[in-house]
């Protein structure tokens, strides 16, 4: 049997169509998933501020009936949630302090201890294990249970009874859910900076007035604001997406579980490229300042 010959100049065509497509693939799937991103953001900002300006301006419900569930939120993710930081706001603290004094004892540094808690506790641990915290607690609550509310017909309910659910249902929850991460934040800290005393006093031997002096005099403004920065939009990212998840139950109970676990798998993702940007605006300003870049 005889072949013709290979003609290599139509292969290499072939070779070059197909590579063609696949980077039109490509660049079609990158085009509609950044199309998606983007919406997705526009509704969850848009479930924000529609909340907010029915529960602000369009009132259907009084300030009374709505403080009540704001108060319910912040018992259920604040104060209900004060063991588990209890525990781990000490641990923090603790390694922190640990870890700090053995380092520097060995290179005669012992001062900067309280510049390291707040570097690392202040800046950085206490906002984003609140946050963690708050989701695995309170965002798959929230979720969940306005899945449920879907499912059960009772947001249906609500709304022919003149309710309107924005400023009754989704409201309250970015309010209490807000001013929760805010002190829960702000216990996690007072709790590692008592949790890091304990070890520099007991392990360390090191004096009460030099640990605190040496903190306080490390607190600037800028870390203040950091700090209040980093918990409110935090807050406001975790329960405008468990809120938004749960509303998009449709068809049946078998949703509820998968919306849960999306708002926490994308609220995870929006706290930590949220707190690694600001932190990495921050850093970039203060070298800026310093004339090193």
């Amino acid at each position: 049997m005889q072949y013709g010959p290979i003609r290599s100049g139509s292969i290499t065509q072939k070779a070059s169509n197909s590579d063609k497509l696949s980077m039109v693939t490509l660049a079609d799937a990158l085009g509609r998933r950044m199309t998606q991103t983007v919406f997705y953001w526009w509704e969850l900002f848009s479930l924000f501020y529609l909340s907010l300006r029915s529960g602000l301006i369009n009132r259907a419900q009084s300030y009374r009936t709505i403080l009540s569930v704001v108060c319910s939120q912040i018992y259920f993710t604040g104060f209900q949630a004060l063991p588990l930081i209890s525990v781990l706001a000490a641990a923090a603290g603790g390694v922190v302090v640990l870890q700090s004094t053995s380092q520097f004892s060995l290179l005669g540094g012992g001062d900067a201890i309280g510049q390291l808690m707040v570097m690392v506790v202040v800046r950085e641990i206490a906002p984003l294990m609140t946050a963690l915290i708050v989701i695995a607690r309170s965002g798959t609550a929230v979720a969940s249970e306005l899945g449920n509310m879907k499912v059960n017909r009772e947001i249906q309910a609500l709304e022919s009874m003149g309710i309107n659910s924005l400023s009754f249902i989704i409201f309250p929850r970015l309010v209490g859910g807000v001013i929760s991460v805010i002190c829960l934040s702000l216990y996690f800290l007072f709790g590692s900076i008592l949790g890091g005393l304990v070890v520099a006093r007991g392990l360390q031997g090191l004096p009460i007035e030099f640990y605190f002096n040496s903190i306080t005099q490390a607190f600037t403004h800028a870390d203040v604001w950091l700090f209040l920065l980093k918990n409110l939009f935090s807050g406001v990212i975790i329960f405008t997406i468990a809120s938004y998840q749960g509303m998009q139950v449709k068809l049946g109970p078998h949703e509820v579980p998968q919306v849960t676990t999306k708002a926490v798998m994308d609220s995870i993702v929006a706290v930590i490229v949220f707190n690694l940007s600001v932190t990495t605006i921050y850093y970039l300003s203060t070298l800026k300042q310093l004339g090193l870049i």
